[in-house]
């Protein structure tokens, strides 16, 4: 795919923060990102640790340390790793923010799709 073209990636990245506990353990990304990785519902999910989140809820200002989830998945994926996320989350309304990728290498975009046993290079 040429850059500025308009044919569909078949890939979506999809932003999920989830709660980080009061001593810094990280437990809740871990679960999700092996969870989804393991049934095949995201090619990759970096996990970015300690981010800081602001905003309202049920009237009040909150503040909380989270971890970002970036997770690569097929597009056909997207409406499972949802509902997948869903069921794991303990937030009552999660983040999930699905950005179709517009442009990528072909080789790693094939890979998120599938179509690819292994990425070149390793990764």
């Amino acid at each position: 795919m040429q850059p500025g073209s308009k044919m569909p990636s078949g890939v979506h990245v999809v932003l999920v923060t989830v709660p980080v506990a009061d001593d810094g353990e990280q437990a809740v990304g871990r679960v999700l990102a092996d969870a989804l990785v393991q049934e095949g519902l995201a090619a990759c999910v970096n996990r970015v640790p300690l981010t800081s989140s602001t905003y309202m809820w049920e009237g009040k200002l909150c503040r909380d340390s989270e971890e970002l989830l970036i997770i690569k998945t097929a597009s056909r994926n997207l409406v499972g790793l949802e509902k997948r996320v869903l069921e794991l989350h303990p937030y009552d309304l999660p983040e999930f923010i699905a950005l179709e990728v517009e442009h990528g290498l072909p080789d790693y975009l094939a890979w998120v799709r599938g179509t690819k046993t292994d990425v070149p290079g390793g990764e």
